[in-house]
């Protein structure tokens, strides 16, 4: 138990860094996520329209990876029209998007009526 109020005042600090610790350590991360469907996409860019209007251009290296949600072995690149959720990081200098990994669902192709 609490013997004075210096250990009250301790225990309430450590108990504050503690909680407030996380958020900070949070907020510092540089990563950023972009959700929309792909309208262009080519070997050094893709082009996401969002849900709130604006196209999104963000960068592509040869370090991106590619995750298919319905094919998960696959590392082949989203195609136009696909829906995907990026994960990219801003370059503070040039202000652009590059992205680390590409989350996509294919769009579902029609069978033909018989």
């Amino acid at each position: 138990m609490l013997k004075n109020h210096d250990d009250l005042v301790r225990s309430c600090v450590i108990l504050l860094v503690a909680c407030v610790l996380p958020t900070i350590v949070m907020a510092t991360d540089s990563d950023l996520h972009v959700l929309g469907i792909v309208t262009a996409i080519d070997a050094t860019h893709i082009e996401v329209k969002t849900s709130k209007g604006p196209v999104v251009s963000v960068l592509l290296s040869k370090q991106v990876k590619f995750k298919n949600k319905n094919d998960p072995k696959s590392n082949d690149p989203p195609t136009v029209d696909d829906r995907v959720i990026i994960e990219a990081t801003k370059d503070e200098k040039t202000k652009k998007l590059s992205a680390t990994v590409v989350h996509y669902s294919p769009v579902k192709i029609a069978s033909p009526p018989r």
